[in-house]
Parts: C-alpha cells; sequence; structure tokens
C-alpha cells in the first residue's frame, strides 16, 4: 500500500510532462489531473471545472480542490502537474507535506527554452498526429534565455531546499528517460501503486526532433552566448555566512518626524541617531519589538526608512577599535583572548585598550582581518557577532521584516539625509555631527594596501554588493 495519499510531478513547459502524464494515466490505480493549478484554467484548456470544483472556486479557494485531489476513492493515487508559475499557496502547502509524493521532471534549458519559442511561433503545444506538426525556425535572444535559465533554476533550489529540510526525497526524472519503460515503470514503484505499464502510450508526438542548428535561425550567435555563460558558478562570491534576523529592536525612530533608522552595526550609528535626536529636539524611540513597530509604521503614513552603509575596511576597523579594544573591561574579552591565542594579535599593554603605537595597532587590526575571514567563511566556533557581520547579509536580515526606503553611504550622508527629510516634510536640517567615524584619523594613519586586500578578501560580498572601491581618508573623517 502506498505511504502517499496524492503526487506532484513538478516541471515546466516544454519539459515531456504532457508526455508523462499520458503514461502515469495508464498505470492502473494512477490519475494525473493535469495543472489543476495553473494560473490561467483548471486542469486543461477549456476545463471548466475540475473535480467538481469550478476554477472560480479554485481562485477563491485552492485548497479545497487540493483535498479532493487526497481524498480520491477507489484506491486511486491522483496527483497534478505543477509549474513555477502556478499557484504558490499550493507549493507552500505540498512542499514540507511527505504525504504528497513528489516527481522531479526536467529538461537541458536551451532544449526547452527552443521548443517553447517554437510552440509560441507556432500556437501548436502538443502533437497527437505527426502530420499535423508545424515547423518553425526561431531567433535566439541571449537575455531572454538567461532569464529563462535563472528561473528554471531558482525553482530548482527552492524544491532542493525544501525537501531538504523536510527530510523528503523526490523521484528525479529527464526528458531524455522518459521513453525508458523501465524507468516510468520504477516511478510506479516509487508512488507505491501495484500497477506497472506493459508499453509506453505514444500518443504524444515529440515535437521538433531536428538537430538545434535546424532549429535556430542564428546559431553561431547562440553558441557564442552560451560559451560566455558562467555554467558552473564559477563567477560567483563564496558565502557560508549565517542568515541574520531583521534585528527590530535596534531600529531608531524619530521622535516627531516620520523617519526610522535601521542601523548596521559599527557603522555611523550614532552619529545618525544624534541627528535625528536633533532634528526633532527630543530623543529617538528605540527598542521596539515587531508589534509596537508595525503600530509605528501604521500611525505614520508616508513615512521613510532607511540604512547607511559605511566602506567594509573602515567599519571593520570600527568594529575592532568598539568591541576589541575597548577598555573598562567592556568588549568581546574572550574574542580578544582567542584573537592573541589563534590569530597572533598584538595585545595592547594592559592586555585591554587601544595600542600606543601605530605599528603594533596595525598589526593587531591585520589580524583581527584574518579573523573575520575565517570567522564569516564558517571556519572558526566563535559566533559572527553582527558588529563584523556583512552589510549584505544585514540588509537581507532587515529584509525578513521591511526593506529600507533608501540605503545611503556614509561618504554622501549629508546629501542623503536632507533628501529623505525633505520626503517628510522637513528642511531645517540640524548638522550631521562630525566626524561620523571616530576612527577615522587613526586608520588614515595605519592604512595600507594590504590592509585593504585583507578587508576585500573578508568582506569580498559588500565590496562586490555595493560597489565598494578602496577606502579614501575623506570617508567618515
Amino acid at each position: 500500500m502506498t505511504k502517499f495519499d496524492s503526487f506532484v510531478v513538478f516541471a515546466e513547459m516544454r519539459t515531456g510532462s504532457n508526455f508523462l502524464e499520458t503514461n502515469l494515466n495508464t498505470i492502473p490505480g494512477v490519475a494525473c489531473l493535469g495543472e489543476a493549478f495553473n494560473p490561467q484554467f483548471i486542469g486543461y484548456p477549456a476545463r471548466e471545472d475540475l473535480l467538481g470544483v469550478t476554477y472560480a472556486d479554485r481562485v477563491a479557494d485552492p485548497m479545497a480542490l487540493l483535498k479532493k485531489i487526497r481524498n480520491a476513492r477507489g484506491g486511486v493515487l491522483q496527483g497534478f502537474r505543477f509549474f513555477s508559475n502556478h499557484d504558490a499557496r499550493v507549493l507552500d502547502k505540498i512542499l514540507p507535506d511527505p504525504k504528497v509524493a513528489k516527481v522531479i521532471l526536467t529538461r537541458n534549458p536551451i532544449d526547452s527554452y527552443i521548443s517553447r519559442k517554437i510552440a509560441s511561433a507556432t500556437g501548436q503545444w502538443k502533437v497527437t498526429n505527426i502530420t499535423n506538426a508545424k515547423r518553425e525556425v526561431i531567433g535566439f535572444d541571449a537575455a531572454e534565455f538567461e532569464e529563462h535559465l535563472q528561473a528554471h533554476q531558482a525553482f530548482q533550489v527552492t524544491l532542493m531546499h525544501g525537501l531538504q529540510t523536510t527530510g523528503q526525497t523526490a523521484f528525479y526524472i529527464d526528458y531524455d528517460d522518459l521513453h525508458d519503460l523501465a524507468v516510468l515503470n520504477g516511478l510506479a514503484v516509487f508512488l507505491g501503486v501495484e500497477g506497472r505499464l506493459e508499453a509506453l502510450d505514444q500518443k504524444v508526438k515529440k515535437q521538433n526532433p531536428e538537430a538545434v542548428a535546424d532549429k535556430v535561425e542564428n546559431f553561431p550567435e547562440m553558441e557564442e552566448a552560451l560559451a560566455r555563460l558562467d555554467r558552473f558558478n564559477l563567477s560567483r562570491t563564496p558565502n557560508f555566512e549565517p542568515r541574520r534576523g531583521p534585528g527590530v529592536p535596534g531600529f531608531v525612530a524619530a521622535a516627531r518626524s516620520n523617519l526610522l533608522f535601521l542601523p548596521v552595526a559599527s557603522g555611523p550609528v550614532q552619529a545618525v541617531t544624534d541627528w535625528l535626536a536633533a532634528l526633532d529636539g527630543a530623543a529617538p524611540e528605540q527598542k521596539f519589538n515587531l508589534g509596537t513597530l508595525r503600530q509605528w509604521k501604521a500611525d505614520r503614513p508616508g513615512h521613510r526608512s532607511f540604512t547607511v552603509l559605511r566602506h567594509p575596511l573602515a567599519r571593520a576597523h570600527a568594529a575592532f577599535c568598539d568591541n576589541i579594544l575597548c577598555a573598562d573591561g567592556k568588549g568581546f574579552r574572550q574574542i580578544r583572548n582567542h584573537l592573541a591565542r589563534h590569530f597572533a594579535m598584538p595585545m595592547p599593554e594592559g592586555g585591554e585598550g587601544p595600542h600606543t603605537d601605530d605599528i603594533l595597532h596595525a598589526a593587531a587590526f591585520s589580524s583581527f582581518l584574518t579573523f573575520v575571514k575565517a570567522n564569516l567563511s564558517s571556519q572558526t566556533a566563535l559566533r559572527v557577532d553582527g558588529c563584523w557581520a556583512s552589510q549584505v547579509a544585514t540588509l537581507q536580515g532587515f529584509a525578513q521584516f521591511a526593506t529600507p526606503d533608501a540605503v545611503l553611504r556614509e561618504d554622501e550622508l549629508p546629501e542623503g539625509l536632507a533628501l529623505l527629510a525633505a520626503q517628510v516634510g522637513r528642511d531645517d536640517l540640524p548638522e550631521l555631527p562630525f566626524p561620523t567615524d571616530p576612527h577615522a584619523a587613526r586608520l588614515v594613519r595605519i592604512y595600507s594596501p594590504s590592509l585593504e586586500a585583507q578587508a576585500r578578501e573578508a568582506y569580498a560580498r559588500d565590496y562586490m554588493a555595493f560597489g565598494f572601491g578602496d577606502w579614501r581618508p575623506s570617508d567618515g573623517v
């Protein structure tokens, strides 16, 4: 007896899903009901209902149809085909559910792209009589194909992550395996049904069997474009940094003006907070939780939220000075001791506080940058603290609650704040506290290309994502 109460075939257009469905429906005890959750129709084009559920009913409540599919009678295992543009509400329900068998059908993306363009040009999406097959030569569009490829890959990553996090496995089948009787009977075994195929149902005919070069009018251009694609993602910046939460308790709201500051730790947080206080002549509101922040937003239509980026080298230096070298027993003492033991960081006299010698300070900062690179790459047992977490990860954390309206840069902060203030009706602006980085003067004295290179290695994602060049003494000084 099957352990599943239904199944889903995850596929995309022009991957052979019609052929697969036809053969699934030939297996005794299996019923595939078409594209049950296609946003344009229900099951099949021109159908008015599926299992007694109309298109309008399904749009209003897709779970009602899903329930009928899963509660089949007569020992039949029912399922449907599901593409990446189908009803996302259904995906959220079925992907984590181990009672829904997952079949993942794939095809070479260039073949599915060409097939889809031909079908669009001819209007022929399914052929059962080969004498009626239409032919067409299409033009290859590199940007269009790359968009097609990225959408395909993103959906596959979503499926893989959903299966991994719930301990499930899927039956993977490639387009080229669809005509292998043993493979399709293996699928029947996976589904847990007793029925088997005696032979393949060939009613659905293969379209466009010609060589790719015969179907694409600008084939040399296509070859050149495909050669430029980074198939193995070699240009990707490695990322092993843990995801961060939105950090709502650290958000800062002006007392009266409709401005909300989302601080990036070790950035110009104090300078911006002081500016907000001076703007309204009152201490800003802080220590939000999700509920109070939602209420703040609801009470202030037209509000603007913003964050401020700092150059990665200057930000790492500020994190180092404020959290590793700070005096009076403050800061991260255990991490400071770890740096001294395992990263050869020169300790200041007395074991804490700033170095009096710039050469020692530069050497200690270099050790810290080496640690940060290892820490962000999950090569240490120590936590990734928000003080030196990448700014990319911090902004991604913000986005779990709300993406800021504006991302300002420290070296352009006066202009950026003036623009934001004008958007909420303020033009009587206070001076921004200066310098915004109290540690910048010392960074000027110790700066070197080797420190910049270390920062680039540690914060490769920030340099790439935000287009940072080398640090300049004017940045925050």
